[in-house]
Parts: C-alpha cells; structure tokens; sequence
C-alpha cells in the first residue's frame, strides 16, 4: 500500500446519509429514548444484548429523522431507513409470535386479576404484567439476540447496522404511544386482546370490574334469597333515616385507573375541534375525581372551632 492509499485508509471520513424532508424524528433529544416503564424495558433488552457501538450510531439516525416509515404487524416490523444510498434501505425487525395456546395462558392470567384487565381495557400497560406471561411459560419482550431476526437491505453486514437500530430506538417511542404495539409484535393485536377481556369477563364480572377499576372495590350483588318488603307496606316510614345509616361510612380513595369507564369506551363519535371529547371527558373527571377526594378529607377533619364553641 502506497503511502496517500496507507493515510486515506486510516483517515476514512464515513458518507453523510442523504437528509429526509418528513423522516421520524425521536421525540427524545439527548440522553436515553423511551419515556414509559415498557418503552424503557424495551432499551433495556436491546442494550443487554452488547450490540456495541451500533445502537449509538442508530440513536443518532433516529434522532436525525433517517427513519422514513414503520409498520407495526404481528410479528413483524417493516422499515425504510434513509442512508448514505439514492433509496431508502428496507429494515424488516421479526419477533415470533407467541403461539395460541401460551396466548391463552396468558389472557387467562391476565383475567384472574382484576387491575390487569381494567388498565389494559383503559389502554395502559399495568406493571407486573411480564408476571402474567412469566406464568404461562414465556417473555413478552425478547430474551436473547437471536430471538430477533433483522435484515436490512444495506451492503453493512454488521447485525444490526445503524438503520435497524434506528428503528429499534424509534420503535420504544412508537411503545409510548401505544403499547398494544407490544403485544401486536408478539401475534395479538389491541382489538383482539380487549375482546377477549370484555367477553372472559362479561356479563357477571363487568359491573365488579367497573367497581375495582374506579376503586371502589367489589360492586355488591344482590342474593335470590334476599327479602325485600313491598312498597306499599312501608309508605308511612320511607323516607326516615334507618339505624343501618348508623355505621355506614365513605372512603373514598384514587382510582386504580383515571377515569377507566371513558377509557374503556374508546373514542367517542364527537369532536371539539382537534379533541376528541371523549379525551376531554376524561380530564374533566380526573379534575372532579381530584377535588372531591380534597373536599372529602377535609370535611373528614375536625374543625378546631368545634372545641371552642362546644
């Protein structure tokens, strides 16, 4: 090797990728990507798989907006990822879906508790849920670098080059958005996951499910042996304040899920301007949620002039 071929292989300046015009940008600016424990837990399993230095090349792709579409499908992400090239590169991510059988498992442990099934129809990733995979024998996230399998159609040969970890950083911020994606990747999509819910737990358990999710606790059921008098019967006492009024007392406490009843019903047909009122209802009932529980602390205090004025 000549002594310019000796300095120009030593002193290789890497090509500029050719900028996008409306590329996916990651929200995040600098430090780590991912704002959700999910989203976070997701980096988490990427980074201790030692990919080197090719993650941090791949975080500044996605921070450059290199990124130009992601598709999200059962067990599949497809991606075009602009480089150094006249086309964007095509990025396929693939995680095998879990099988219907473990599904099953899982949605079965997912319905013996209460809180799981009331966030997820609200839309949230409850924590502990990798429990409920955990128990019907398999991972909600990948366990191992192979569990992956990535092709990228750019002449790196590295696994992963910086196109697929673009997408990998871009895919905890997609995560953020909608964590149903997870569970997308891994063969269930949200509607599917939701209706099982609904119909495992319908029609005995949905007023129970309503109840805890509002933290309320179980809602009462009334017994086919319960006596009630007739109406007419007790006209003349209705509508005095009965003895069993004399040990009742209110509690209240947070709800589990804000708002959980909206949540569950999803976007409603109506809008206020770019608002979906259904989003709107929901942050009305967590300010009303919010004042009642101070309303309701404070009147459970003592009022100091009730010692002074007996």
């Amino acid at each position: 090797m000549g002594r310019r071929g000796y300095w120009d292989y030593y002193h290789y300046t890497p090509a500029k990728p050719k900028e996008v015009a409306d590329g996916i940008k990651a929200k995040s600016k600098r430090g780590a990507i991912g704002e959700t424990w999910w989203s976070k837990r997701w980096i988490d399993v990427l980074e201790s798989f030692n990919m080197g230095k090719r993650l941090t090349r791949g975080k500044a792709y996605a921070r450059k907006g290199q990124v130009v579409s992601i598709d999200v499908s059962k067990g599949a992400v497809d991606a075009e990822v602009q480089g150094t090239g006249s086309e964007p590169y095509k990025v396929t991510i693939g995680l095998k879906p879990i099988s219907e059988d473990n599904w099953a498992r899982v949605l079965d442990v997912m319905v013996s508790k209460a809180i799981f099934a009331a966030k997820l129809l609200s839309g949230e990733m409850p924590t502990g849920i990798e429990d409920a995979f955990a128990e019907a024998g398999v991972s909600l996230f990948p366990t191992k670098k192979k569990d992956l399998e990535t092709d990228c159609s750019c002449p790196d040969h590295a696994n992963p080059c910086k196109h697929i970890a673009a997408v990998y950083y871009l895919l905890a911020e997609r995560f953020d958005e909608d964590p149903f994606l997870i569970f997308k990747l891994r063969g269930r999509t949200k509607e599917e996951i939701s209706r099982t819910l609904r119909r495992w737990r319908a029609p005995d358990a949905g007023a129970s499910t309503a109840a805890e999710a509002e933290g309320m606790g179980a809602a009462p059921r009334a017994t086919s042996d319960e006596s009630v008098e007739p109406l007419d019967s007790c006209l003349d006492c209705f509508w005095e304040v009965g003895t069993s009024l004399d040990s009742f007392s209110v509690k209240p406490a947070p709800p589990a899920v804000v708002a959980a009843i909206i949540k569950g019903l999803g976007d409603a047909p109506y809008r206020v301007g770019a608002d979906n009122i259904s989003a709107l209802l929901a942050k009305a009932y967590e300010v009303a949620g919010r004042r009642a529980l101070q309303m309701a602390s404070s009147e459970s205090e003592p009022d100091p002039e009730d010692d002074v004025h007996g």
